[in-house]
């Protein structure tokens, strides 16, 4: 069976007066909407999934995880995260205050609900979209972990879109708005309205503290490469799957890559498209209450 494309989604550009533009402090942070109606609705109010994109990338190009949750008749809204999309270009500091991008979901559900009644809400995202999703459902950074970052006492992370980050993030806000952005980067920036997460190769894993992700009481699945060097299964894998309670997921081939998951390069689009196919019957289950097929069980590398 061939999918046919989406319908074009509505595009729209909100803005947070309570978050400064990272190029701007003058004006308020932009945050781009994408949004997918399905020819019919499973319900009048929804259900709605929020997609997140992964580092230096676009809600615009996550057309393979909201192909399927459309078709399934689910209302989807992809953002594009500012300073860290390929839309408007990057900033440093957004590659390094993830927990911003967790309030952008927040913020642009207030939005939705503003207009309409929400249905139940579900977050999906991709590398630093998966920790994103997470972060809607309680996960924490671990301060101590971002100081030492800024601070140079750990290695700096392997960051293609913007080498020389850190030295960037500190040349460009003072000592003391770091300090700031160390404390900030504990909070608690979950989101109650989200019921169900689904993470694909989620980064951010080693900078999270157990705790946080023990106390997750959602349903939660997850999806990586058997040969994803850009977030290894260890560092940014594992800690999801050791804590967070009933998590299940399953790697979805040995030789699957980071980069097969990025639509405009070429890769196995066959991962892109199973991983997809299983976030619809995901969110049907814990949304719609509807009852999938099966849809992976626990598992961990080589399973």
């Amino acid at each position: 069976m061939t999918l046919q494309e989406p319908a074009e989604p509505h595009i729209s550009v909100l803005y947070d007066d309570s978050r400064r533009d990272l190029r701007d402090p003058s004006a308020p942070r932009p945050v781009r909407l994408y949004v997918w109606e399905p020819v019919r609705r499973v319900t009048d109010a929804g259900p709605l999934v929020v997609v997140s994109h992964g580092t230096g990338g676009s809600g615009s190009a996550m057309t393979w995880l909201v192909r399927p949750l459309v078709e399934a008749g689910l209302r989807v809204v992809a953002l594009d995260h500012h300073g860290n999309n390929s839309v408007d270009g990057y900033e440093p500091e957004a590659f390094v205050l993830g927990w911003e991008r967790p309030r952008d979901v927040t913020f642009a559900l207030d939005a939705l609900a503003a207009r309409e009644p929400l249905g139940p809400v579900g977050a999906a995202g991709f590398s630093f979209g998966g920790y994103t999703a997470a972060a809607l459902a309680g996960a924490r950074v671990d301060r101590d972990v971002v100081a030492a970052l800024l601070g140079g006492e750990l290695p700096e992370p392997v960051v293609p879109e913007f080498p020389g980050l850190i030295a960037a993030v500190r040349e460009k806000r003072t000592p003391k708005e770091l300090a700031a952005a160390v404390q900030d980067s504990g909070a608690d920036v979950s989101d109650p309205r989200v019921r169900a997460v689904f993470q694909v190769a989620p980064g951010l894993g080693s900078l999270l503290t157990p705790g946080s992700l023990a106390a997750i009481r959602i349903p939660v699945e997850l999806r990586w490469g058997g040969a994803d060097t850009i977030t290894p299964y260890a560092e940014d894998t594992a800690p999801y799957l050791d804590h967070i309670p009933g998590i299940t997921g399953h790697c979805v081939g040995p030789d699957v890559r980071h980069e097969d998951f990025f639509e405009h390069l070429p890769g196995d689009g066959e991962a892109r498209t199973r991983t997809g196919a299983d976030a619809a019957p995901f969110f049907l289950r814990h949304l719609a209450g509807r009852t999938p097929g099966t849809h992976g069980g626990p598992g961990r590398p080589g399973s």
